[in-house]
Formats: structure tokens, sequence, C-alpha cells
């Protein structure tokens, strides 16, 4: 099944290589040396054709991994919140922000697994949330920590979810989430470009009903995100999937986790407005 994530999509049409290579081929049970046929085999005949589980990724690979993430994005949110000078604050979350684009596509769309890579595009992201959460503090005391309190709520309300079953992934699913994820993509960019013509673009930004209600649907969008990543993981995982891809699922989580962050804390802000 496609995941909304296209990090974990990629994954996905990988794992059945990473699968075969680990996997031993099916034999004819023979017996050990002198016995016959059927009988049990040595010792040594067994650990030979055991299948291997070294290097092979698990769930737990992911939450470490994603956790690893979190806490640079934490520490570089706390050099960009308190170290930084207010008088290069913004331009140093601009050039972050750019970095942390190019580093997220270049990996997204090239399947990078290097680790260094992804937790440059994590301080990067931290950075950048670091200034913005900083600018969003000054103006509403008490939102950033209400918007990670509600991400992280969110987060663990859906991961309760897939883990009890109650929402299922099925493939109608997945084409549902999808096609929301691309139409809500498409409508930010129309805004974008509209705005630098008309003042406020469409109205999905500029805090009025309109634009509560586009963060409303953008917040409901990233949260069943995650049950599609739930699932590819899970997917990966029982294929045997190479370890390596550990790091690239936990960069699609902490993607999906920035994303709903950003947005919960705009729908704080206009409420405070």
């Amino acid at each position: 099944m496609k995941s909304s994530n296209p990090v974990l999509s990629r994954l996905a049409d990988r794992s059945a290589q990473h699968a075969t290579f680990h996997r031993a081929p099916a034999q004819q049970p023979y017996g050990g040396y002198g016995a016959p046929a059927g009988y049990p085999q040595s010792p040594e005949y067994a650990q030979q054709y055991a299948p291997p589980t070294a290097g092979r990724m698990t769930v737990d690979d992911v939450v470490v991994r994603t956790v690893a993430m979190l806490a640079v994005v934490g520490v570089f949110g706390a050099i960009g919140w308190f170290v930084l000078p207010d008088s290069i604050s913004v331009g140093v979350a601009i050039a972050a922000a750019m970095v942390g684009l190019v580093l997220g596509l270049v990996i997204s769309f090239m399947g990078l697994t290097n680790p260094a890579l992804i937790l440059t595009y994590a301080a990067a992201e931290g950075l950048f949330l670091g200034v913005i959460s900083q600018s969003f503090e000054a103006l509403y005391p008490g939102i950033v920590i209400q918007a990670v309190i509600g991400t992280f709520g969110v987060f663990f309300s859906m991961a309760a979810l897939y883990k009890f079953k109650i929402i299922r992934v099925t493939p109608f699913f997945a084409k549902m989430v999808i096609g929301a994820l691309i139409g809500v993509v498409v409508l930010m960019l129309a805004n974008f470009v509209a705005s630098l013509f008309i003042d406020g673009g469409f109205g999905l930004r500029d805090g009025g009903g309109i634009a509560i209600i586009f963060s409303l649907v953008c917040i409901c969008i990233a949260a069943l995100t995650f049950a599609l990543d739930f699932k590819q993981i899970e997917e990966l995982s029982a294929a045997g999937a190479d370890k390596k891809y550990a790091w690239l699922s936990a960069f699609g989580i902490v993607v999906g986790l920035i994303w709903l962050y950003l947005e919960i804390l705009r729908l704080l802000s206009y409420f405070r407005d």
C-alpha cells in the first residue's frame, strides 16, 4: 500500500528486494550426515540455513531514530530561540528554511539514508522553528507549549487508534488521504502565488473564517497521514527491509510532525486574534 509520505512510499518499492536478499531459500529438509532424509538436521546445518536477522529494520529502530531527530530539532530550536540575536534571527530563519526545503526534497526524492544529511535537515528545521516559535510566543504568550502539546497529542492519538485497529488503512482510505493531501498542497501553492498579486491571496492564511476551516482541514489530513505511515513502517519491518531505511522512515515521520506543529500553531494564533 502506498503511503501519503513519498519517503515511505519509495521504501515500499524496495522492501521486496531487501526481503528476498535476507530470506534463506526454501529447501528440502535433508537429514544430517549419515541420517535418513526427513530426519532433523544437525545443529551445524540448522545454523547454516537459518535466515539471518541482523541488519533488518524494526519498528524500534524507527522509534529510536525519530527520537534522535526530534532531539536535534529541539536543541537547534533552543538555539534559534534563545541564542540568536534578534538582528540576524530573521535572516537565519529564512536561510534555514531554504536549506531544510532543499534537503527535504533531495532526501525524499533520492531516497537518501545518510544519517548526517538527515540530521542536518533536522538541525535546519530546528533553527527555523525556534525563530518562528519565538515570534509567535512574543505575540501570543503560552501559544508554543499549547501547539507542542497539541501536536504530540494528535500524533499519539493516531498511534493508539492505529494500534487498536480503530482506524484501518485500506486501499480506499489511502487513496482518499493521498488525494486530499495533494489537494491542500495545490491550494497552498495557488494561495501563495495569488498573494503576490492580491492582498491575502484566496484568504487561506489571513485568519478569517476560511483560514480557520483550511487549517482544520490541514490538521485532519496531517493526522490521517500518520496512519498511512504507521502501516508502511509496519510492512517494511515485516518484509525485512535493510536497517538503514529506519533513518528514512524516521525522516518521514518528523516531516509530518513539523507540518502538523506549524498548522496547529497557526490555528491557535487565529483564535488569539
